[in-house]
Protein backbone atom coordinates (compact mmCIF):
# COMPACT_ATOMS: atom_id res chain seq x y z
CA UNK A 1 0.00 0.00 0.00
CA UNK A 2 1.18 3.32 -0.79
CA UNK A 3 1.56 4.94 2.84
CA UNK A 4 1.09 8.71 1.48
CA UNK A 5 -2.40 7.91 -0.64
CA UNK A 6 -3.47 4.48 1.22
CA UNK A 7 -4.37 2.91 -2.34
CA UNK A 8 -3.73 -0.32 -1.64
CA UNK A 9 -2.72 -1.52 -5.59
CA UNK A 10 0.40 0.73 -5.76
CA UNK A 11 3.50 0.20 -3.63
CA UNK A 12 5.73 3.26 -1.79
CA UNK A 13 6.94 3.83 -5.07
CA UNK A 14 4.36 4.42 -6.96
CA UNK A 15 4.52 0.98 -9.04
CA UNK A 16 1.22 -0.77 -9.31
CA UNK A 17 0.96 -4.84 -7.38
CA UNK A 18 -1.87 -6.60 -6.44
CA UNK A 19 -2.50 -6.67 -3.09
CA UNK A 20 -1.40 -9.44 -0.93
CA UNK A 21 -4.18 -11.43 0.65
CA UNK A 22 -2.47 -13.92 2.32
CA UNK A 23 -2.64 -13.18 5.81
CA UNK A 24 -6.55 -12.28 5.23
CA UNK A 25 -9.06 -14.78 6.87
CA UNK A 26 -11.48 -16.51 4.73
CA UNK A 27 -14.94 -14.94 5.27
CA UNK A 28 -18.43 -15.63 2.83
CA UNK A 29 -18.73 -12.19 0.56
CA UNK A 30 -21.27 -11.41 -1.57
CA UNK A 31 -21.78 -8.40 -4.00
CA UNK A 32 -24.60 -6.97 -5.75
CA UNK A 33 -24.14 -4.88 -9.04
CA UNK A 34 -26.60 -3.27 -11.79
CA UNK A 35 -27.01 -1.42 -15.16
CA UNK A 36 -28.90 0.03 -17.80
CA UNK A 37 -29.45 -0.48 -21.52
CA UNK A 38 -31.76 1.96 -22.90
CA UNK A 39 -33.43 1.35 -26.27
CA UNK A 40 -35.54 2.09 -29.00
CA UNK A 41 -39.08 0.53 -28.67
CA UNK A 42 -38.33 -1.62 -32.10
CA UNK A 43 -35.14 -3.17 -30.05
CA UNK A 44 -37.08 -3.40 -26.50
CA UNK A 45 -40.08 -5.20 -28.41
CA UNK A 46 -37.85 -7.70 -29.97
CA UNK A 47 -35.70 -8.73 -26.44
CA UNK A 48 -39.37 -9.12 -24.98
CA UNK A 49 -41.21 -10.64 -27.78
CA UNK A 50 -37.68 -13.06 -28.57
CA UNK A 51 -37.57 -12.37 -32.35
CA UNK A 52 -34.51 -10.84 -32.42
CA UNK A 53 -33.14 -12.34 -35.59
CA UNK A 54 -29.52 -13.51 -33.07
CA UNK A 55 -31.74 -15.48 -31.03
CA UNK A 56 -32.76 -15.27 -27.48
CA UNK A 57 -31.13 -11.99 -26.52
CA UNK A 58 -31.29 -12.32 -22.81
CA UNK A 59 -30.90 -16.06 -22.23
CA UNK A 60 -27.34 -15.49 -24.71
CA UNK A 61 -26.52 -11.92 -22.18
CA UNK A 62 -27.13 -14.37 -19.10
CA UNK A 63 -24.46 -16.87 -20.11
CA UNK A 64 -22.22 -14.22 -21.12
CA UNK A 65 -22.38 -12.26 -18.18
CA UNK A 66 -21.59 -15.04 -15.79
CA UNK A 67 -18.92 -16.07 -18.51
CA UNK A 68 -17.90 -12.77 -17.42
CA UNK A 69 -17.96 -12.56 -13.45
CA UNK A 70 -15.95 -16.03 -14.34
CA UNK A 71 -13.08 -13.93 -15.84
CA UNK A 72 -12.76 -10.96 -14.22
CA UNK A 73 -9.29 -11.70 -13.52
CA UNK A 74 -8.14 -12.43 -16.55
CA UNK A 75 -9.67 -8.46 -17.75
CA UNK A 76 -8.94 -6.33 -14.99
CA UNK A 77 -5.25 -6.41 -14.36
CA UNK A 78 -4.63 -7.01 -10.57
CA UNK A 79 -8.01 -8.81 -9.85
CA UNK A 80 -7.35 -12.03 -8.02
CA UNK A 81 -8.66 -14.96 -9.57
CA UNK A 82 -11.32 -16.27 -7.22
CA UNK A 83 -13.49 -19.51 -6.41
CA UNK A 84 -17.02 -18.40 -7.20
CA UNK A 85 -19.33 -20.05 -5.18
CA UNK A 86 -22.61 -18.83 -6.83
CA UNK A 87 -23.57 -15.83 -9.18
CA UNK A 88 -26.72 -14.73 -10.91
CA UNK A 89 -27.81 -12.52 -13.67
CA UNK A 90 -31.34 -11.60 -13.62
CA UNK A 91 -32.75 -9.24 -15.85
CA UNK A 92 -35.87 -6.31 -15.69
CA UNK A 93 -38.05 -5.22 -17.91
CA UNK A 94 -38.38 -1.47 -17.92
CA UNK A 95 -41.28 -0.40 -20.29
CA UNK A 96 -41.81 3.06 -19.37
CA UNK A 97 -37.79 3.55 -19.80
CA UNK A 98 -37.66 1.73 -22.95
CA UNK A 99 -34.90 -0.11 -21.31
CA UNK A 100 -33.38 -3.40 -19.58
CA UNK A 101 -31.87 -3.53 -15.99
CA UNK A 102 -29.11 -6.50 -15.49
CA UNK A 103 -28.40 -7.34 -12.10
CA UNK A 104 -25.24 -9.50 -11.01
CA UNK A 105 -25.20 -11.43 -7.84
CA UNK A 106 -21.86 -13.02 -6.76
CA UNK A 107 -20.77 -14.78 -3.24
CA UNK A 108 -17.42 -16.32 -2.66
CA UNK A 109 -15.69 -17.28 0.52
CA UNK A 110 -12.53 -16.03 0.41
CA UNK A 111 -10.04 -13.12 1.28
CA UNK A 112 -10.96 -10.76 -0.95
CA UNK A 113 -14.48 -9.16 -2.33
CA UNK A 114 -16.24 -9.61 -5.43
CA UNK A 115 -17.84 -6.34 -6.43
CA UNK A 116 -15.41 -6.19 -9.35
CA UNK A 117 -16.86 -9.31 -10.27
CA UNK A 118 -20.15 -8.36 -9.81
CA UNK A 119 -19.76 -4.50 -12.08
CA UNK A 120 -18.13 -6.96 -14.52
CA UNK A 121 -20.96 -8.98 -15.54
CA UNK A 122 -23.18 -6.49 -15.41
CA UNK A 123 -21.23 -4.92 -17.97
CA UNK A 124 -20.84 -8.26 -20.42
CA UNK A 125 -24.05 -8.82 -19.90
CA UNK A 126 -25.77 -5.61 -21.18
CA UNK A 127 -22.53 -5.54 -23.97
CA UNK A 128 -23.76 -8.74 -25.32
CA UNK A 129 -27.59 -7.26 -25.45
CA UNK A 130 -26.03 -4.45 -27.52
CA UNK A 131 -24.04 -6.79 -29.82
CA UNK A 132 -27.28 -9.07 -30.47
CA UNK A 133 -29.06 -5.68 -31.27
CA UNK A 134 -26.92 -3.47 -32.84
CA UNK A 135 -28.54 -4.28 -36.22
CA UNK A 136 -31.87 -3.27 -35.19
CA UNK A 137 -30.49 0.45 -33.72
CA UNK A 138 -26.69 0.75 -32.78
CA UNK A 139 -28.65 4.01 -30.65
CA UNK A 140 -28.67 2.05 -27.83
CA UNK A 141 -26.60 3.46 -24.55
CA UNK A 142 -25.22 1.62 -21.27
CA UNK A 143 -25.90 3.32 -18.18
CA UNK A 144 -25.76 3.42 -14.43
CA UNK A 145 -23.28 0.84 -13.96
CA UNK A 146 -22.83 0.66 -10.08
CA UNK A 147 -22.30 -1.48 -7.00
CA UNK A 148 -25.55 -1.80 -5.32
CA UNK A 149 -24.29 -3.47 -1.90
CA UNK A 150 -21.55 -5.82 -0.70
CA UNK A 151 -21.27 -7.54 2.08
CA UNK A 152 -18.44 -9.59 4.30
CA UNK A 153 -14.92 -8.26 4.82
CA UNK A 154 -13.03 -5.73 6.49
CA UNK A 155 -14.55 -3.00 5.10
CA UNK A 156 -18.02 -4.82 6.26
CA UNK A 157 -21.32 -3.99 4.54
CA UNK A 158 -22.35 -1.55 2.04
CA UNK A 159 -25.58 -0.04 0.52
CA UNK A 160 -26.11 2.26 -2.06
Amino acid sequence: MDPETGLTHFDAAGQAIMVDVSGKQDTCRVATASGVIAVNRAVYDAIEQGTARKGDVLGVARIAGIMGIKATSATIPLCHPLPIAKCSIDFEMLPDECAVKAIATVKVTGKTGVEMEALHGVSVALLTIYDMCKAIDKRMEIRYIHLDRKSGGKSGDFVR
